[in-house]
């Protein structure tokens, strides 16, 4: 096995440090870009330079757990086109909190995306937008099958590229099979995307997802539904309401956007949604002093973990 790490332009020492690493992993190849690619085209680019037959993405700060990798080479041995495991949420300080729920069947449970019925009970039993490859650290797949579709400049930029590469793979058959464990730790609480605020961070999955779902799937598809209600399983009620209590304090702008991503969110006739946009429209918005205030704690508590 290698390691591939490519630097996005950093400003930092990584150079060095990945110079240290190299001593004791020969098989370590690094790649330094001087400008910033973003995070679509610096994926696509780590899995070009990559020589293996499968192939693991990682975060910088995500950790592997003991056994990780002996694990997934073993069961890789079926030869499956994806394999999605299992990630543990932890503190800013990586101490760990829970697992995070991906899909609602056995381990090891297989499945051929192309085929409508499989499909349509894959997309049925997805708890969180992990099982739709979100997180780019639960997925090991066949570069092969990656290369077979090349980069979709229409969502370079949007955070999920390679989601639209692996759902423009399954008309041609996409093997998948479920694993179960949690083979890494995974660090909560260091967003970069936070940079533009929460409202723009929730837009990035809220609009990204159903984007990708009207895109590939079609709006009103089986599978375009169960996207939409992923989606709205990771933005329950609770945290909506906390965000529009603070989002009182934010530009007029971004009041705007986060009362569309609400709309967005809960826009399937479901009971559910129907009482978490009743629940949305009847609480209270704060003074906007109050809501400053309240958000700058906040962003205090948040800075120190």
């Amino acid at each position: 096995m290698e390691v591939v790490i490519l630097d996005g332009g950093s400003t930092d020492d990584t150079a060095a440090v990945v110079d240290a690493f190299k001593v004791v992993c020969p098989a370590l190849r690094y790649e330094r870009r001087e400008e910033r690619g973003g995070i679509d085209r610096d994926m696509a680019r780590t899995v070009e330079l990559a020589r293996g037959e499968y192939c693991w993405l990682f975060s910088s700060d995500d950790t592997m757990k003991p056994g990780a990798v002996r694990e997934v080479l073993a069961q890789i041995e079926s030869g499956l086109d994806v394999y999605i495991g299992g990630l543990t949420l932890c503190t800013y300080d990586m101490r760990p909190l829970r697992d995070q729920p991906i899909l609602d069947v056995p381990p090891g449970t297989t499945f051929d995306l192309g085929r409508a019925a499989d499909r349509h009970r894959y997309f049925e039993h997805a708890q969180t937008t992990t099982a739709l490859f979100s997180f780019l650290g639960s997925m090991i797949f066949r570069k092969a099958r990656w290369d077979a579709v090349a980069l979709d400049e229409d969502f370079v930029g949007s955070c999920w590229a390679h989601v639209a590469r692996i759902f423009r793979l399954i008309p041609s058959g996409l093997r998948v099979e479920y694993l179960g464990r949690s083979y890494l730790w995974k660090r909560c609480d260091n967003d970069s995307f936070l940079d533009n605020g929460l409202v723009r961070r929730f837009a990035l999955t809220i609009d990204g997802y159903h984007r990708l779902a009207d895109t590939f799937f079609g709006h009103s598809s089986l599978e375009a539904r169960h996207i939409r209600r992923a989606v709205a399983a990771e933005f329950p009620a609770s945290v909506l309401l906390y965000t529009k209590w603070i989002s009182a304090a934010a530009c007029e702008e971004d009041r705007r956007l986060f009362e569309r991503l609400v709309a967005t969110v809960y826009e399937d006739p479901s009971l559910r949604n129907r009482l978490h946009r009743g629940l949305y429209r009847i609480m209270p918005t704060p003074f906007k002093g109050l809501a400053a205030r309240v958000s700058r704690v906040y962003a205090g508590a948040d800075a120190t973990g």
